[in-house]
C-alpha cells in the first residue's frame, strides 16, 4: 500500500525534495530515492512500504538487542523493505535490497496482533530487521496505536533520520538501539553510502528522553582499531557513560568476504571501551560474559547465557541489595 510522504517539497517540473532522512533526496517523476521505497507519482512522493510487513517474530528483547529495557522478556517484532544505507556488510539484505513478499497490517491489525502476543510475554513492538524509519508514515500513524494500548515502542534503527521527522515520532518511542556503524566519517561515506555526523545527532537527540542502546559491528580492518573503539566509547561516555554498547562480531554477508571478527579483537575491544563506559557487551560470540551488575555495590542484577536471562537482585527499576537505581527498564 502507498501513502504520501510526510516531510518533503514540491519542485518544479514536478521534482521532489524528500526531507525525511539526511540524503535529501532530489527525485525526478517516475523515480525512487535512495532508500528504493520511496517514489515520486507525477509531482507526489508517495511511500510504497506502508503497513507491509515483510518479517514477523516473537523475539526475545535481547536478541534486539536491547539488555536494560524489560530484561527476560519477548517483544513482538516486525519488519518492512528498504534502507536508506548501501552496507555491503548489511545482514538483511535480501528484505533490505532486494524485493521480498510482504504481507500488509493496518495499525489496528498490528495492534490486535500485538494483544494476541501478551500472552507469550511480549511487552510490545519492535520495528526492525530493515530500517524502520524507512517506514516513516507508517511509524508516524502505528507509534501512538500501540502506544496507547499500554504497550511498548522499540525502534532499531541506523539512526539516519533528520531531526524534524525524528521529533514528531520520538514522544511515541519508549526505547531505541541506534547503530553507530563506525566513528569515521570515510567509514560511513564509503562502506555505508552515508554521513556520521547525522547518526550522533540522532544518539543525542534521543539520549536522556528515551531508552537509548547502541550497537557496533567491528568489521575485520574496516573499523576495529583500538584507536577507534576509544575514540567511539569515549565520545558516548560524554554524553551518559552508563549507555550500552553492543559490540558484535561480522561474519562475511552479502558483498562483503573478510575474515570474520576474531575473539581476540572482540575482547580488545570490549576492554578498551570499557575504560570509557559501564556496560559493554559482547552479544553474538560465545564465551563473554554479559551479566549486568549494579553500578553501586556491584551485586549481580540480571545474569545472561545467550538469550537465557535470570533476575537476580532487580527490585522494579532499584537495586534488591543496595536499594539504589539501576539504570534499567524494568
Amino acid at each position: 500500500m502507498k501513502a504520501e510522504v510526510a516531510f518533503y517539497r514540491r519542485l518544479e517540473e514536478k521534482n521532489v525534495n524528500c526531507e525525511v532522512c539526511p540524503h535529501n533526496c532530489r527525485i525526478k517523476p517516475g523515480r525512487r530515492g535512495i532508500c528504493r521505497v520511496r517514489v515520486n507519482l507525477d509531482g507526489t512522493l508517495y511511500a510504497t512500504n506502508y503497513g507491509e510487513h515483510s518479517s514477523i517474530a516473537v523475539d526475545p528483547i535481547e536478541k534486539k538487542p536491547l539488555y536494560h529495557f524489560f530484561p527476560g522478556r519477548n517483544i513482538l517484532s516486525v519488519g518492512t523493505v528498504g534502507c536508506n544505507f548501501s552496507c555491503g556488510f548489511c545482514q538483511n539484505y535480501r528484505i533490505a535490497h532486494e524485493d521480498a513478499p510482504t504481507r500488509f497490517l493496518s495499525p489496528d491489525e498490528l495492534l490486535r496482533l500485538a494483544e494476541e502476543c501478551r500472552a507469550r510475554d511480549s511487552v510490545g513492538v519492535a520495528y526492525t530487521y530493515s530500517e524502520p524509519l524507512m517506514w516513516y508514515e507508517y511509524l508516524r500513524d502505528v507509534l501512538p496505536v500501540i502506544k496507547e494500548a499500554g504497550f511498548k515502542n522499540v525502534l532499531v534503527t541506523n539512526g539516519y533520520i533528520n531531526p524534524q521527522p525524528l521529533e514528531a515520532v520520538l514522544p511515541h518511542i519508549d526505547a531505541l538501539n541506534i547503530d553507530l556503524k563506525s566513528f569515521s566519517e570515510e567509514f560511513y561515506r564509503r562502506q555505508c553510502g552515508g554521513r556520521l555526523e547525522p547518526v550522533k545527532e540522532t544518539i543525542k537527540l534521543c539520549a536522556g528522553r528515551t531508552h537509548v542502546e547502541v550497537t557496533t559491528l567491528l568489521v575485520t580492518g574496516l573499523n576495529d582499531t583500538p584507536e577507534e573503539i576509544d575514540e567511539l566509547s569515549r565520545w558516548l561516555a560524554g554524553i551518559d557513560p552508563s549507555i550500552p554498547l553492543h559490540l558484535s562480531a561480522y561474519f562475511p554477508a552479502y558483498k562483503v568476504s573478510l575474515p570474520p571478527t576474531s575473539r581476540a579483537t572482540m575482547a580488545m575491544a570490549r576492554e578498551v571501551a570499557a575504560r570509557n563506559l559501564n556496560y559493554v557487551y559482547v552479544g553474538n560470540m560465545a564465551g563473554f560474559e554479559n551479566d549486568t551488575l549494579c553500578p553501586h555495590c556491584r551485586a549481580l542484577l540480571v545474569s545472561r547465557r545467550g538469550y537465557q536471562v535470570r533476575i537476580d537482585n532487580l527490585d522494579g527499576d532499584r537495586c534488591a541489595v543496595c536499594g539504589q537505581t539501576a539504570p534499567l527498564v524494568n
